[in-house]
């Protein structure tokens, strides 16, 4: 399976929706979901795999209906199968720590399909372990992050939201495949930004603006692939668009720092590099005196 890069990562955390702003959760806070078809081996694995002893945090389980009630009509029933075996675990982290996600056995949600189930929640600050007995598509685990959410704070996410952002997670990840990560995102992304006008306007004339967006960016789409657009687009409409916006515009900004804070690393360790490299000479200089 095609790897998701960065670029796709850093989309991901763009999330569609009306989602809660973060909410200062405690730290610490830890939450465990299974799978509820693992047998009494594969628990024992994937709490292993975890680093925690079974009991010692409180356990959810997540259903394969659960997962189906989310993701039927996106993903093929080859991918979420009949049973549910991913698990997640969950802590609570200081305001400011980031998002930390680790993955083990999972073939077909990648991290940035986690990274944006945390932010649509409103989870910001969290450390996320995402495991399997062995090689699976990890759906059940996606349904387990807003399971784990709910349970920590006693609030329920809105039914919208939650389906918007299962829906930009597959057809974004869909598409990347197709045409690169980085084109995907771009155009989801530049297509969030409009989501004002397309509000008023035929269907038509929402794809014209989807087939402007593509072909600034050099890409082309089936006509199976507008029609995904077009529902994605349709469905992030009910929500928060000046939100939206806002995380788009968020997001170039923190790619630019990001960009140069790697550059200015780059700078330093040339720096440490070239000092090491002078007090090497210096000493075999030295002894070339002696």
């Amino acid at each position: 399976m095609k790897k998701r890069t960065v670029a796709l990562l850093l989309a991901f955390i763009l999330l569609l929706g009306a989602a809660p702003a973060a909410l200062a959760l405690d730290a610490g806070v830890e939450r465990v979901t299974l799978g509820a078809n693992l047998d009494s081996a594969q628990r024992a694995k994937i709490y292993k795999d975890f680093g925690i002893e079974e009991g010692s945090v409180k356990e959810l389980q997540v259903t394969n209906d659960e997962e189906r009630s989310y993701l039927n009509g996106l993903v093929s029933d080859g991918k979420i199968g009949n049973v549910a075996l991913s698990c997640v675990y969950i802590k609570t982290l200081p305001a400011g720590s980031g998002l930390q996600i680790t993955t083990s056995n999972i073939n077909w949600c990648s991290k940035d399909m986690y990274v944006n189930a945390l932010t649509t929640a409103g989870i910001s600050d969290a450390e996320v372990r995402v495991s399997a007995p062995f090689a699976v598509s990890g759906t059940a685990a996606l349904t387990g992050l807003y399971k784990a959410y709910e349970d920590i704070t006693g609030t329920k996410l809105d039914t919208g939201a939650k389906a918007a952002a299962v829906q930009e997670i597959v057809v974004t990840g869909n598409l990347a495949e197709l045409i690169g990560d980085a084109d995907a995102t771009e155009l989801v992304n530049q297509l969030k930004l409009i989501l004002d006008k397309t509000k008023t306007m035929s269907d038509d004339e929402v794809r014209q603006e989807i087939r402007n967006i593509a072909k600034n960016l050099n890409v082309s789409l089936t006509d199976a692939q507008m029609e995904q657009i077009l529902s994605l687009c349709r469905s992030m409409e009910k929500l928060d668009s000046k939100q939206l916006a806002e995380k788009v515009n968020s997001l170039k900004s923190t790619i630019t720092a990001a960009g140069k804070a790697q550059q200015t690393a780059g700078k330093v360790w040339d720096n440490v590099k070239s000092f090491f490299s002078s007090v090497g000479n210096f000493f075999s200089n030295l002894f070339k005196q002696k």
